[in-house]
């Protein structure tokens, strides 16, 4: 008499693990100082140190700023044309920034948040720094950092030469969790398929915060370390110990 046969189950496809991202603020997170107007004035004495004079001329629109009358996208547009002029040629930029990067490599980052970053990539995460900063230096930075991921504010090119006009909105604030989210898709990453660690120093980095799966503040301003004292996230602080 035939025995009757056993239905087979479908075996269940494996989940694969999730995407790891470990995400890097650069001010202040990363560098011990900001690094915005330390590369103008650092492009400024290298290539016309007479625009240092003009530096007063900057006092009327840096009063609007700190009375949040113009927005910082004006005060930065406004900085670069005064220490680069309105049209650098692109090979000069280039060499500019990547001088800039190995100044900064030589003596303007946290040590301690260099050896997270080799932490992070021997777990297996993948790397990516986004900021406010231009992408010009940040992404200088990058390769001498062996970082390939970077989501920074754009610079505009017209003729070849660098312009100081911002390409596309300030990646700064809610603009940066947009340039988060649309490198995510550009990269085929559902984000339900990530996890997020986001390191940051500053408050306005909060919709990052809110992204990300795991939320630490590093060397934190005085309004972050009281978000992250509600919210029971991690602190890192390397700031007392290089002041």
């Amino acid at each position: 008499m035939a025995q009757p046969q056993r239905k087979v189950e479908p075996a269940a496809r494996a989940v694969p693990p999730p995407v790891a991202l470990s995400v890097f603020d650069l001010d202040r997170t990363l560098t011990i100082l900001p690094t915005y107007s330390r590369f103008l004035l650092f492009a400024a004495r290298h290539r016309a140190p007479w625009r240092l004079l003009l530096l007063p001329i900057l006092l009327p629109i840096a009063l609007l700023y700190a009375l949040k009358l113009v927005p910082r996208r004006t005060m930065k547009q406004a900085m670069h044309r005064l220490a680069l002029g309105r049209a650098l040629p692109q090979r000069d930029a280039a060499r500019l920034a990547d001088r800039f990067a190995r100044h900064l490599v030589a003596r303007g980052l946290y040590a301690e948040g260099i050896a997270l970053i080799e932490r992070e990539r021997a777990a297996g995460r993948r790397i990516v720094i986004a900021s406010a900063a231009p992408h010009l230096y940040t992404a200088a930075l990058a390769r001498r950092l062996g970082i390939a991921d970077v989501i920074a504010s754009a610079s505009t090119w017209r003729d070849g030469c660098l312009t100081p006009a911002i390409g596309g909105a300030n990646c700064y604030g809610a603009d940066k969790r947009g340039r988060i989210e649309a490198f995510l898709a550009q990269s085929g990453i559902a984000r339900d398929a990530a996890h997020i660690r986001f390191y940051s120093d500053h408050v306005s980095d909060l919709p990052v915060f809110e992204l990300a799966d795991e939320a630490i503040a590093v060397n934190p301003s005085r309004a972050l370390r009281a978000v992250a004292a509600e919210r029971r996230w991690p602190v890192l602080d390397w700031s007392a110990a290089a002041r």
